[in-house]
This record gives structure tokens, C-alpha cells and sequence, in this order.
């Protein structure tokens, strides 16, 4: 196994203005991964202690060898939907429209790509989302989806950052409509049309809870198998739900990271869960959260009292360094963008200085970057 190590003895902590331009790094744009590999837990996995800042380099499928006997993983649930949709603009409905992603290139005229991020009200039914081309269009604007019009749509607000609220019209089979016309919302650095197989690749196996745009994707790397050997070696483990939207990959736009405000993020925590989960705490064994998103979540959730609370809400908590973890003590979780608020919560737990440094090792090493890519567990 790979190795390497850091003189520093402590995980550094902030407290000033924390500058967002701290939290970038280069990464070569070819190892910005593409595509799964055909064996999930074929990744490679970066091993981080974030006392003594050593790194090791194993395979994702040596990862139950890092766990204990009686630690409780914590795994996020939610599924992705097929939420970008393509649609023809007022005035042009008899327009023929491809169902091909056109990303990276020019739409014809009256094209619209629309990614649905949150839904925010069931009757009338209306989502928050992206268009794209932003800018041409307005409040008031009518969308039409499919060859026949089979959702139709207006445009009936606009967010600081391009934001559109969106309302369909009434009709009964709405997701089923959806589930047919969509595509996988692939991020805008997978530089290539969706595919039939990334409806199961860019999925988790244990994802029940429709709702996400985009994929956990700490959690990609799992097997069944994988996942059977942690119940054999003595692993407990528990599901809560984020469903990943616009907070998730938003972009940093301020110069102070402080300033940084996230989009909120409908979770939800069963009581079985949250029971677990602090009976893991009262008996001091480990919480392992599987992604970013189960982070947020379990420190969302005891960001008051210390423990975990069962039910459904809203969540928007912002974790960069400074921030005193209260629940997880462990984590898995992919490798992020430069400047985002993913990075910023994986330093803040591993320390910023040894994350920043375990990734210019992982680039040495050329591992695979972001959703397809490879992994690392923080403990």
C-alpha cells in the first residue's frame, strides 16, 4: 500500500475569516472520471487519519477492513430521478424536439433544458429549477415536454442566481410522465450524453426514497457483497434520507466563506434510525456517515441538543472549518470540486491543510475525480 505522511500533530481549526480561494487545487482534467467502472467496489480508496495526517492507498473493497466490530454506518438512502427535462418554448410547440442532452452545445431555438431541483408544493405542483438558456427566459413563460406536449409548464418566479420556479399543469400521472422523458441529471463535468445504463449506475444499491437530482455519491462504491460482509464482521448500520438538490452544488460566489448561504435540503430520519444512532453515542462507538450528505444531515439534526431527532424538515447547515462535529466521528466520501461547499465540509473534518495535502497526493497518484470517480475515508 501507498503511503505518505505529515510532520503536522493536530487538526488546524479556524477561527477568523476563512477565504474560499484557500479551498482550491489543481486537478488535470483527465482525471475527471467519465464513466463507472463495470465493478463498483473496484475503486480505489484513500485512507486519511486526520490525527497524524498519514495516507494510505487501498481498494474500496478492503473497506470493511477499516471498520469495528459494533461501529454504525450511516447511509443516505434517497434516489435519483431522471430530473432534467427538455422542452419547447411559447409559440413553438410544433417544433420537433430531440430528446438528446444537448450539454456542451448550442441549443436550436426554442430549446429549453430544464433541471428540476426541489419540489416545492404538490397541488398546485411546483418546482424549483435551472433552465437553461437562463437569461431568455421570463416570468410568464410557457415550457412544453414531450413530442406532445405531454407536460406542459409556466414559468411563475425567479431566483438571485437564475433560480426559476416552475408550475405544471394538473394531470394525474405526473413522475410516471417524468420517469419517461427525463434523463439522468449527470453533473456538467461528465462531458457526454446519459445513457441507459447510468439509470442504474448513477444510483446507489440500497436507494429507496425517490427525491435526489443528483446522486450521494460516497455511496456508488457499495455492493451488495460489500454490504453483506459488514453484517458479518459485526457492523451495524442505519438509513436516513437527504434529497440532494440545489445546496448540494451550488456554487461558492463570495469571497468569505462565511458569507456563503446553502439552499435548503428536505431530509428525513426515521426513529428507528435516530435511535440507533444515539444508543451508538451513548455506548461511544463510532458513527460512520457514508457522503456528505449524511453528514449534513446528522449535524443538522443535533446541531442544538447533541442528538439525533426523528422527522422530516429542512436542512441548510453549512459545515466548513471551525465547525465543531457533534454526531460523526468517521466518514466516506468521494472527492470534490475546488472552492465548493463539499470541499469545504471535508476539510473542515480532516483538516484542511492534510485534505488539501491528500489530494494533491491522490492527484500523484491519479486517482479518479468526482461522481464516477474514486473515494477516501476520513477517520
Amino acid at each position: 500500500m501507498a503511503r505518505c505522511s505529515s510532520s503536522q500533530k493536530r487538526i488546524p481549526f479556524y477561527n477568523s475569516s476563512v477565504l474560499v480561494s484557500e479551498f482550491d487545487y489543481h486537478l488535470p482534467e483527465d482525471l475527471i472520471a467519465q464513466e463507472p467502472l463495470p465493478d463498483r467496489a473496484a475503486s480505489r480508496l484513500l485512507h486519511l487519519n486526520r490525527l497524524s495526517g498519514d495516507v494510505r492507498g487501498m481498494r474500496f473493497r478492503d473497506l470493511p477492513e477499516l471498520l469495528n466490530r459494533g461501529d454504525l454506518v450511516v447511509f443516505n438512502n434517497s434516489r435519483v430521478f431522471p430530473a432534467r427535462l427538455y422542452a419547447r418554448r411559447s409559440g413553438l410547440r410544433s417544433q420537433p424536439i430531440s430528446t438528446r442532452n444537448p450539454a456542451g452545445r448550442d441549443f436550436l431555438r426554442g430549446k429549453v433544458e430544464v433541471l428540476l431541483t426541489k419540489q416545492v408544493s404538490g397541488e398546485p405542483n411546483e418546482w424549483e429549477c435551472l433552465v437553461r438558456p437562463g437569461r431568455k427566459i421570463g416570468v410568464g413563460e410557457k415550457l412544453y415536454f414531450g413530442e406532445d406536449a405531454d407536460l406542459t409548464a409556466e414559468i411563475i418566479g425567479r431566483g438571485a442566481f437564475g433560480e426559476r420556479r416552475i408550475r405544471f399543469a394538473r394531470i394525474p400521472n405526473f413522475l410516471e410522465i417524468v420517469e419517461r422523458l427525463g434523463h439522468v441529471p449527470l453533473p456538467p463535468y461528465i462531458s457526454r450524453d446519459d445513457s441507459p445504463a447510468d439509470r442504474d449506475r448513477y444510483q446507489t444499491v440500497y436507494a429507496r426514497e425517490r427525491g435526489s437530482v443528483a446522486a450521494p455519491t460516497a455511496g456508488l462504491h457499495f455492493t451488495p457483497e460489500i454490504l453483506s460482509e459488514m453484517r458479518e464482521r459485526g457492523i451495524d448500520m442505519a438509513e436516513i434520507t437527504l434529497h440532494v438538490g440545489l445546496g448540494t452544488f451550488q456554487p461558492v460566489r463570495e469571497q468569505k466563506v462565511e458569507e456563503h448561504k446553502l439552499h435548503t435540503e428536505n431530509y428525513s430520519i426515521a426513529a428507528e434510525s435516530a435511535e440507533k444512532i444515539n444508543r451508538a453515542l451513548d455506548e461511544k462507538r463510532r458513527v460512520i456517515a457514508i457522503g456528505t450528505t449524511s453528514v449534513r444531515t446528522l449535524e443538522y439534526s443535533a446541531r442544538d441538543s447533541g442528538r439525533v431527532h426523528a422527522g422530516t424538515g429542512e436542512a441548510d447547515l453549512f459545515i466548513y472549518p471551525g465547525f465543531q462535529f457533534r454526531v460523526v466521528s468517521a466518514m466516506l466520501t468521494n472527492f470534490h470540486l475546488p472552492r465548493s461547499s463539499l470541499l469545504m465540509l471535508v476539510s473542515a473534518f480532516g483538516g484542511k491543510e492534510r485534505v488539501l495535502t491528500a489530494y494533491q497526493w491522490a492527484v500523484q497518484q491519479r486517482y479518479r475525480f468526482y461522481s464516477y470517480g474514486d473515494c477516501m475515508f476520513i477517520e
